[in-house]
């Protein structure tokens, strides 16, 4: 006999054993521990077989027979095939192992010879295991016979079936009915292949007459295809040509084609599927239904093969019962009645169980096993039937063998075997019979560490027989541990629970049976608990940003060297490299992710860990993106320049979508240029769009959230609107007379997607509104339209009105307007000019504030204006200071106020003052005559900065201080307010000190006690009866030491220096009187109040403020030049134009600034002008 060995066989059996090992026996496993100590003899144990069938797929390179046992001795391996004995080593053919069962039949040859079915024995001398019967099937390749088939020939209407009655083969079969050219035949309720292979017609029809009709079997786990050889058809269609019913099939009831007769029994294995099949005749096709008598079908259930097959998936025993099949048609119809027994293979009730009992003992052995048909136990002992090796102590009461006063002898391995028709189980029990001292296993001085409040077990592993008793106990106390927090499990393990620190210390694991006693000791440290103090908390963050997850820790200090904390994404632990490309790192218990992406967002734990325990936290991150690009846009309900936009809404990225933009872009006006169209509310996915006619449009949308607008979608096909007539007229129009006679007419054009359609043009009307006239029409192209000969500044009616060539737009708007003003020409000044003739009226003041007044008047009549009403503008002057009684006339400020209005609010002006007002109308031409003046007075203010602050001497504790009074007092001064504290290089100030100084005549301070050589900021507003003004502010070190100057006396003190000082500054005062009275003299002021307060309406046009003065719609100045007879004289704008401050009235640029501007000239330019109005009548 010759023993083969290869890598290649090693390499086969070791996969093999691992994957096809089908069932493993129980014993009795000897620990490794404990034989490490003494030998203890093993009984046989099968650790691997192979399945209960083996198949030899031709494919296949071999074929292993698996039997693999372990025991002590190692077992020796026996086969029987077939049940007589069969010896592996015998074949050369076959491969085996040593100290293995297990063979391998190669696929080279004839197979056959190996068909049968294998046992394998596994002995040694305390006894036998067996495996489960393994069949090995060698199956045949399966052909169809060859034959020649008759062709069927059929009368056309009557039924007939194609057998293919398949070769038997490998399951599962599966059946094709096809032609020549691999057509599969189609099948309906009148064609349809049965269970069993067959072609069945319920009537024929011409059309099934053909030559090819071939039945396929496939054998799929054998990789395999067969054909029968084609089969015949002919239809025999009825012919008649005298009959009315010519090619007529004659009508009738229902039969079954299968299965025969009205009932059948039907018999399955659980777990497999039940298929119910009902095919029947007749003429028109009969329709089949189903139905399970006295229930309701499953919801599992299928129907197929156009209602001719039932399908029960998995049957159970609730599957069982009548089901009923019924086929109908209006002649008649036909049932048939399944009875269906679902049956079940043996199935362990109570498996037996190996055993380790003591010398003496009675042993147990239970088997029971349920199926139906109820199976058949049979006992074994050490692989024989058990009659054949008798004991006189044992007996078999029902399903159990008793053995009395068992002894080492007694020691062998039982089979139980139970088996009905659907197979057979098999079950080995190890009877071991020994008495063994307690050996325990667990390792010496072991320790154990736990917190407080949790529960620990201490472990103690004991082998004996008979089985021992373990008790448990402390620091070496005779008495056990025993209490509800402390529990010995029956392997000897000791749990406590709720543990507190009084359990730490030494424990003691003593175990006991009647042939001796063992004992280990183990130690128990209670720790501080883990626990997470910060915890992370959820976040939103913005996409591409840095996420920051704070965690931190406390732990028991024994861990110092053992505590980790990690950080988990999902429930998987983030790997931290600490590589310049890493995305993550830890810092200071911060846990940081950079450039945050959309793979980030998750739940993301903190576990603080220690050999003990460990405590975790959680947190969302959630991350904040614009909203992804909508998607599926369509086009929907096009109904003309209506269409429905739906899209489908992308990922909002956590940031609910607030609103969706619909853009457009059209391929003619200016194509590749989108453009907004319409925006709907987040909630909706689709919009209604009114189009604009003629247009080619396509369109696209993008979705908007708090974090931003989101990329566009892809754009929809083009859509082109019809075209129509325009639905709008041009707007904005405006009506200007720049010259007389005639009226220039301007519009704001319509966008050229506004068109509609082609050839836009603008139908202009216009009549005299004071006239009863006609319409006067003019179409033109272009946005602008001129009317000649008008008369002067006459008011017109005007609309203009869009058009196509599909025709007009909407009724237009009236719009009135006024043709153009008077010209005129300089001739002298007594000459009527075009300005307005007449002043404002009840001119009033209304005193708000210091700083700010509110004017009113009564509008000058329309008559008067003598043009268009440019509005009003008020001129205001301060004649004097109320603290001197002196009248010094300032500058003239002007404030313009565009349009019909009759108030304004006159701003910035001085405090405690008298004022002098005029208001004047304005129109195209210039200003008509002002006003009579009003005078009023401002009440007190807070005064304006002192002039000229600051620190003339510093001393080691003194501060001198030195200032002048305010150029504006605003009033009446009662004082000054000082403040002062100290302060350091960074700002950071000491308390504030302040001295209130009641006599305003004082203009010098000196503090004392200051701290020497210290930084201070000294602080100086004037006040009045209303409040003190702004700070002026100085800063200052004191010295260390005292100066020489401060001890003897500087000369800044001496009596000689302050006369002569005082004489030098009275010198000064009487020249300045002498030069400003000189100055003075010749009544220059005196003639330009004159003026100021009765401005004559025939010298107007001459004056400074409204020489032949035209403004342009902003009512900017504009500068012209001196007297021409051929131009319009244009004058310089002695006042600035600003709109009404702080009036409801108010207009302003689209900046948001005054119309115009708010100064006062200059002295040196006022007296320039006060000259020039001397000298323009001469």
């Amino acid at each position: 006999m010759r023993l083969l060995r290869s890598p290649r066989l090693a390499t086969v059996l070791l996969v093999v054993i691992c994957i096809c090992a089908f069932h493993t026996t129980s014993a009795i496993d000897i620990p490794l521990e404990v034989l490490g100590h003494i030998n203890i003899e093993q009984l046989p144990t099968i650790t691997a077989q192979s399945p209960s069938t083996l198949i030899a797929f031709p494919f296949d390179e071999s074929f292993p027979v698996i039997c693999e046992a372990k025991g002590n001795p190692e077992p020796e391996f026996r086969w029987t095939k077939n049940d007589q004995e069969f010896d592996p080593f015998l074949d050369p053919r076959l491969m085996k192992e040593e100290n293995s069962g297990t063979f391998v039949i190669p696929n080279n040859g004839n197979l056959t010879e190996y068909q049968g079915t294998y046992r394998c024995y596994a002995s040694n001398k305390l006894g036998i295991a067996i495996s489960k019967e393994i069949e090995f099937i060698v199956p045949n390749v399966p052909k169809f016979p060859k034959e020649t088939l008759d062709p069927v020939v059929v009368e056309e209407g009557q039924p007939f079936t194609l057998k293919c009655d398949p070769p038997n083969g490998i399951p599962p079969l599966q059946i094709y009915w096809m032609t020549i050219n691999l057509q599969h035949i189609e099948q309906d309720q009148r064609v349809s292949v049965g269970l069993n292979g067959d072609l069945y017609f319920s009537h024929a029809v011409e059309k099934d007459s053909r030559r090819d009709y071939c039945c396929f079997a496939s054998f799929p786990r054998i990789r395999t295809i067969v054909q029968k050889t084609a089969m015949s058809v002919i239809v025999r269609t009825r012919k008649s040509d005298s009959s009315e019913n010519a090619n007529a099939i004659l009508e009738r009831k229902p039969s079954l084609l299968t299965p025969p007769g009205g009932k059948s029994e039907i018999q399955l294995v659980k777990g497999e599927d039940l298929n119910l099949e009902c095919i029947a005749e007749g003429f028109p096709t009969p329709q089949v239904e189903w139905m399970k008598m006295g229930h309701k079908f499953p919801s599992k259930v299928r129907f197929e093969n156009h209602g001719k097959l039932v399908i029960v998936p998995r049957a159970e025993q609730e599957d069982s019962g009548k089901y009923m099949c019924k086929a109908k048609n209006p002649l008649g119809e036909v049932q048939h009645t399944f009875t269906v027994t679902v049956e079940e293979p043996p199935e362990w009730v109570f498996e037996p169980e190996s055993q380790l009992s003591m010398i003496g003992s009675d042993v147990h052995i239970k088997c029971s096993a349920s199926g139906i048909p109820q199976p058949t136990t049979t006992w074994r002992v050490n692989g024989g039937p058990l009659q054949e090796s008798p004991a006189r102590n044992r007996r078999v009461i029902g399903d159990t063998i008793v053995i009395h006063n068992a002894q080492v002898s007694d020691s062998a391995v039982y089979q139980c075997e139970a088996s009905n028709r659907h197979g057979t189980i098999l079950s080995n029990a190890n009877i071991m019979i020994m008495n063994l001292q307690p050996m325990i296993l667990t390792s010496e001085g072991e320790e154990y560490s736990v917190v407080e409040r949790k529960r620990v077990t201490m472990h103690c592993k004991v082998f004996s027989s008979p089985p021992s008793t373990i008790t448990w106990s402390k620091d070496d106390s005779p008495e056990s541990v025993h209490g509800p927090r402390f529990t010995v499990h029956e392997n000897g393990s000791l749990k406590i629970y709720n543990v507190e620190r009084g359990d730490t210390g030494q424990y003691t694991c003593l175990a006991k049976n009647t042939e001796g006693s063992s004992a280990i000791n183990a130690m128990l440290y209670v720790k501080d608990p883990t626990r997470i103090v910060v915890a992370p908390e959820d976040q939103r963050i913005l996409i591409g940003t840095t996420a920051q997850l704070s965690c931190l820790a406390e732990y028991d200090k024994s861990f110092s060297n053992d505590f980790e904390l990690l950080w988990e994404k999902d429930d998987m632990e983030i790997a931290l490299n600490y590589t310049e490309n890493s995305r993550y790192f830890v810092e200071n218990g911060v846990f940081h992710i950079m450039n945050v992406s959309h793979s980030d967002q998750g739940v993301y734990t903190c576990v603080a860990k220690t050999p003990a325990d460990q405590d975790v936290a959680s947190a969302l991150l959630m991350v904040l993106d614009v909203p992804d690009a909508p998607e599926n846009l369509v086009l929907s309900d096009r109904k003309g320049r209506n269409v429905t936009l739906k899209w489908v809404p992308g990922d909002d990225h956590n940031s609910s979508t607030t609103e969706f933009v619909i853009e457009y872009e059209e391929s003619h006006w200016e194509p590749s240029n989108w453009k907004e169209l319409l925006r709907v509310p987040g909630n909706r996915n689709s919009a209604e769009l009114r189009l604009n006619g003629n247009v080619n449009y396509c369109f696209r949308v993008s979705a908007v959230n708090a974090v931003g607008t989101g990329r566009p979608s892809e754009a929809t096909e083009r859509y082109k609107t019809p075209p129509e007539a325009p639905d709008r007229n041009p707007e904005n129009i405006r009506i200007e007379g720049h010259l007389p006679h005639e009226m220039d007419i301007k519009w704001e054009p319509l966008l050229p997607i506004e068109h509609n359609g082609p050839s836009l043009e603008y139908k202009v009307s216009y009549r005299r509104q004071d006239v009863e006239e006609d319409w006067k029409e003019h179409t033109v192209k272009r946005h602008s339209f001129v009317v000649r000969n008008t008369p002067t500044f006459v008011p017109y009616e005007i609309k203009i009105q869009a058009k196509n060539r599909q025709g007009f737009g909407p009724e237009p708007k009236l719009v009135t307007g006024y043709s153009g003003e008077d010209s005129f020409f300089w001739i002298c000044p007594q000459e009527v000019t075009s300005v307005p003739s007449a002043a404002p009226d009840d001119v009033a003041v209304e005193v708000m504030n210091s700083s700010v007044v509110k004017v009113s008047w009564t509008r000058v009549h329309k008559d008067k204006l003598h043009g268009h009403l440019g509005g009003y503008r008020i001129s205001w002057w301060r004649l004097r200071s109320l603290l001197d009684s002196k009248k010094s006339p300032g500058d003239k400020h002007t404030l313009a106020v565009p349009g019909d209005k009759n108030r304004a609010t006159v701003p910035i002006l001085t405090p405690f003052s008298e004022y002098s007002l005029i208001v004047m109308t304005f129109n195209g031409r210039g200003n008509g005559p002002g006003s009579h003046p009003v005078n009023f007075k401002t009440p007190e203010g807070v005064p304006e900065k002192n002039h000229d602050f600051r620190v003339t001497d510093v001393q080691r504790h003194t501060v001198s201080l030195v200032w002048k009074p305010p150029l504006e007092p605003n009033g009446i001064l009662i004082g000054y307010l000082l403040k002062y504290h100290l302060i350091n290089d960074t700002e950071e100030v000491g308390p504030l000190q302040t001295v209130d100084i009641s006599k305003p005549e004082t203009t010098t301070w000196i503090l004392r006690d200051l701290e020497p050589l210290s930084k201070y900021k000294f602080y100086l507003c004037s006040c009045t009866t209303v409040g003190c003004g702004p700070d002026v502010s100085d800063e200052c070190t004191t010295t260390l030491e005292t100066s020489l100057a401060s001890i003897h006396g500087g000369i800044s003190t001496k009596g000689w220096f302050i006369g002569l000082m005082c004489a030098i500054a009275l010198l000064t005062l009487i020249v300045l009187i002498a030069c400003f009275v000189n100055r003075n003299k010749g009544g220059k002021y005196s003639v330009k109040e004159k003026e100021d307060l009765h401005p004559d309406v025939e010298s107007q046009g001459m004056n400074d403020d409204t020489f032949c003065e035209y403004s342009d719609n902003d009512e900017k100045p504009l500068k012209g030049s001196q007297h021409s007879l051929s131009r319009e004289i244009k004058a310089v704008e002695s006042g600035d134009s600003l709109v009404d401050y702080g009036d409801e009235d108010a207009q302003f640029n689209e900046d948001g600034s005054f119309i115009g501007e708010y100064a006062g000239r200059k002295e040196k330019r006022a007296s320039a002008e006060i000259k020039a109005t001397i000298q323009t009548p001469a």
